[in-house]
């Protein structure tokens, strides 16, 4: 079995959890495969595993794990909890997620039966246009475009988790906010991770009052240890805790972001009217079958499922099942399936109140047995073509444009049964940059393409458009077996997020893995371009293996930041990834 380093409550409910406790290689025998045993690196950090027998948290900071376990033991619901959880984060993981963000969350509410998806992704001003970042005739700088108020979208966080509280919350509103608001009163100490980002941030030290709040008077990033106090961001917390969203949306919050954004060096354009008018949307969850399971996620304008579970699906079309984790052949196949599913992303995957989507087509069954066809087994395809299965391809352009890695994901799983999974985002590291009440604002119209047509001059679907919500990979899953949820899971990781999914997907479902194990083992795969390994890993054994394939290789750091739960018969399993902070516990 791997070895893991147990992280019960007790290890994390001091503060921030011990880290680089260990980096290096252990090895582990893969389950029910006698003829594997695969060398599975732990990554940077110390591998998380937790059980529970009547309701968990998987989250990525130990003090966010405090606040939902906490509201789990007093009977509320899991939306509840990720709530309480993801306030908590927004305190303690500026960087990744909050209020000034978006995000997406798939549920299975266990006395309905049913699975729900909700959308709560930033939308483009009503005064944004397709031009918004071109000078000359030309895409301007992507860092340009971050650093700006111009790529600030109107937040939909909020709104969404209102509606998830309307539908399935149990406790009062007001009781969720209290552990964040108690936190950023009382102070909470800055982890490893938070000093690292801010030591290397540049561009947040420029803005005036991200500087004044993250920095102390020399411009030196808040040591570890340091307790940092955010009184401004606890009274915005009262004030939506009173008065419910409206409080963030109208009034004087919202008066104070658009004079932010209006003000910065770059100015945007967000109004009150967009956030006023600003709703999230229930969508059709996007579910399919795998094997003896069922696969669901969010749909677009979201990227991350459709993909999945086209890899999934080319997949179990090749022999992946049967070799091990860290082979060769592995790594091979699960690069050549995301090159596949990524040329059609670039191709077809926008906001689909803007454009015709063939969700249905690109998951064709038929059509994933064609495009698993094209992969060779000694051999890369390189640079995978899009496929065609509605007969768009000649007048849809490809956007390829980058998507920054500074997410979080939350999952709960409350004591009658009900789980969600929820990934939100600011975008990038800190995103705009921009300071706000005490937090931080989206660049997430980013991730629109930068221009509206491609190199052929033909118009992106994934172009800025007024009202509109940009494409994204984030990922939050659920796995079902006999109509029941059997694990939910979800990363950071911008476009990566992807592939991170998918490895623990088939780490779990085909390699049987235990579900730390499958987070454990070394990141891989391609984006339709390099084959990405994970640096200083047992994957270093595999590189000539691959460019003798033809693959073009990059050892590279690949920080994932995984969060997951498994329901088993013995009870509920937790999953957390050892490359960042984060830790499941439950009761």
């Amino acid at each position: 079995m791997l070895a893991v380093l147990l992280a019960w409550p007790s290890a994390w409910a001091t503060g921030v959890p011990e880290l680089l406790l260990k980096a290096g290689i252990e090895k582990a025998e893969v389950r029910d495969k006698e003829d594997i045993n695969p060398e599975i690196a732990t990554g940077r950090g110390r591998s998380q595993f937790s059980q529970a027998a009547h309701y968990m948290v998987s989250s990525a900071n130990p003090l966010a794990t405090q606040a939902g376990v906490d509201i789990l033991a007093e009977g509320g619901s899991a939306a509840d909890a990720i709530i309480a959880v993801q306030l908590v984060l927004n305190l303690v993981e500026p960087q990744s997620s909050g209020i000034g963000g978006g995000g997406f969350l798939i549920g299975y509410d266990a006395a309905t039966q049913k699975v729900q998806a909700y959308d709560g992704r930033e939308t483009a001003p009503e005064t944004a246009r397709g031009n918004r970042f071109m000078q000359g005739g030309k895409a301007i700088a992507f860092k340009d475009a971050v650093n700006s108020g111009l790529s600030v979208g109107t937040p939909g966080l909020l709104r969404m988790l209102g509606q998830v509280h309307g539908e399935h919350g149990k406790l009062e509103w007001a009781r969720l906010f209290e552990p964040a608001i108690q936190l950023a009163e009382q102070g909470f100490e800055v982890s490893p991770r938070l000093h690292a980002m801010l030591d290397e941030n540049a561009e947040l030290r420029r803005q005036e009052a991200s500087a004044a709040y993250f920095y102390d008077e020399k411009g030196r990033a808040w040591p570890v240890g340091h307790v940092l106090k955010n009184p401004a961001l606890a009274q915005v917390l009262r004030d939506i805790a009173k008065n419910g969203p409206d409080a963030f949306y109208q009034g004087k919050v919202a008066r104070h972001m658009v004079d932010a954004v209006a003000g910065h060096l770059v100015p945007g354009d967000l109004n009150l009217r967009d956030l006023a008018g600003y709703r999230s949307i229930e969508r059709e969850p996007l579910c399919a079958p795998y094997k003896v399971y069922v696969l669901c996620g969010v749909p677009p304008p979201s990227s991350g499922p459709l993909a999945i579970i086209q890899m999934m699906t080319i997949l179990s079309h090749t022999p992946i099942a049967d070799l091990p984790p860290v082979s060769p052949e592995a790594v091979h196949y699960f690069s050549e399936a995301g090159r596949l599913a990524f040329a059609d992303r670039a191709v077809y995957v926008a906001d689909p109140d803007f454009a015709d989507i063939p969700v249905k087509a690109l998951l064709d069954p038929q059509y994933l047995r064609l495009r698993a066809d094209l992969i060779m087994p000694k051999r890369t395809i390189g640079k995978a073509p899009p496929g065609d299965p509605v007969g768009m391809l000649a007048v849809r352009g490809e956007d390829t444009s980058p998507e920054l890695p500074s997410t979080t994901h939350i999952v709960v799983v409350d004591r009658e049964g009900s789980v969600m999974s929820m990934t939100s985002s600011i975008e990038s590291a800190f995103g705009s940059k921009i300071f706000v009440d005490g937090f931080l604002l989206n660049n997430q119209l980013t991730d629109f393409s930068l221009s509206d047509v491609d190199a052929q001059n033909k118009l992106v679907v994934n172009r800025l458009e007024p009202g509109k919500r940009p494409r994204s990979s984030m990922s939050p899953m659920l796995v079902l077996k006999d109509g029941k949820p059997y694990m939910a899971i979800g990363s950071p990781g911008g476009a990566s997020i992807i592939n991170f999914v998918a490895k623990v997907l088939v780490g779990v479902l085909d390699w049987n893995l235990s579900l730390q194990e499958a987070i454990d083992l070394p990141n891989f795969g391609s984006r339709n371009h390099y084959t990405d390994l994970e640096k200083d890993t047992v994957l270093r054994d595999v590189a000539e293996d691959l460019r003798a394939m033809g693959h073009e290789v990059r050892e590279v750091d690949f920080p994932s930041g995984l969060q997951g739960i498994r329901l088993t018969p013995d009870g509920l399993e937790g999953g957390a990834d050892p490359r960042r902070e984060g830790v499941a516990a439950g009761g």
